[in-house]
């Protein structure tokens, strides 16, 4: 299970209090609930409703930047993923998201922490130096995924270069966050301590793109790499030949 983390808006900060056993940051249904009958229903209640912070007003530097499409992932999100990443070495071979190495999934985003990081990063103007330029170089940390649909905006949490960069189809766009730094060092250190090895979801006939074993059967699929995955990529051994078999008066060995 997860610790249970208390976000508290003070002064524009968010404060950890004492952890105890509970998944309060992650979605309840955790990342077991897609093997569950019905789990991929919507449930009552989520047809894009709008939250007291969506009801704010995005900051519009953000939103004339970003456009309509990539906003109304993050405002209207169905599921969140959460992604840790880092830059690729040069021998990588592995897999990667908005090209950065993916070293970890962090679990699947509760509504209430969707709307601390929108509240704080997203509709407060204390938080976001719009143009003005710092001299860092951005360190991936955690990349938030906002799922609509079978669309999504990725959001890039970057520290101790403070910052968030967000990417859509076609567009890049970093806004400099040093103001929320401890924002930002608090999630992404609550993110980082739950972290679980990332798979391919493709392997695992997974549509949602979770990355984490949830069944005996894809344990199993994953301790075998790199055997091959589908019964029809196996190549069977022809079968031996025959002889028939010897059988009554006949049945003498005579060496060939």
């Amino acid at each position: 299970m997860f610790d249970k983390l208390f976000i508290v808006a003070v002064s524009g900060f968010l404060f950890l209090s004492p952890a105890r056993a509970d998944d309060d940051i992650f979605a309840n249904e955790g990342i077991t609930s897609f093997q569950q009958e019905n789990s991929w229903r919507r449930q009552p209640n989520q047809n894009n409703a709008m939250t007291k912070n969506q009801k704010k007003q995005v900051l519009p530097e953000i939103k004339n930047a970003i456009g309509d499409n990539a906003w109304n992932n993050i405002a209207n999100s169905e599921k969140i993923f959460c992604y840790e990443v880092d830059n690729i070495p040069s021998d990588y071979d592995g897999y990667t998201l908005d090209s950065m190495a993916i070293t970890g999934f962090c679990g699947v985003i509760k509504n209430e922490i969707k709307e601390q990081v929108l509240s704080q990063l997203f509709m407060d103007s204390k938080n976001v130096l719009f143009n003005v330029r710092e001299e860092c170089v951005i360190k991936p940390r955690i990349v938030l995924r906002f799922v609509r649909g079978i669309d999504a905006t990725d959001v890039l949490l970057s520290s101790p270069c403070y910052s968030f960069t967000i990417y859509y189809p076609g567009s890049v766009h970093v806004f400099n966050a040093k103001p929320a730094a401890k924002i930002i060092d608090t999630l992404i250190f609550s993110f980082d301590k739950n972290k679980l090895d990332f798979v391919s979801p493709a392997l695992l006939d997974q549509l949602l793109p979770v990355g984490v074993p949830q069944t005996k059967e894809q344990r199993d699929l994953v301790s075998k790499k790199p055997k091959a995955v589908r019964n029809w990529d196996v190549k069977k051994e022809e079968p031996k030949e025959t002889k028939p078999e010897n059988q009554g008066w006949n049945n003498l060995d005579l060496g060939f």
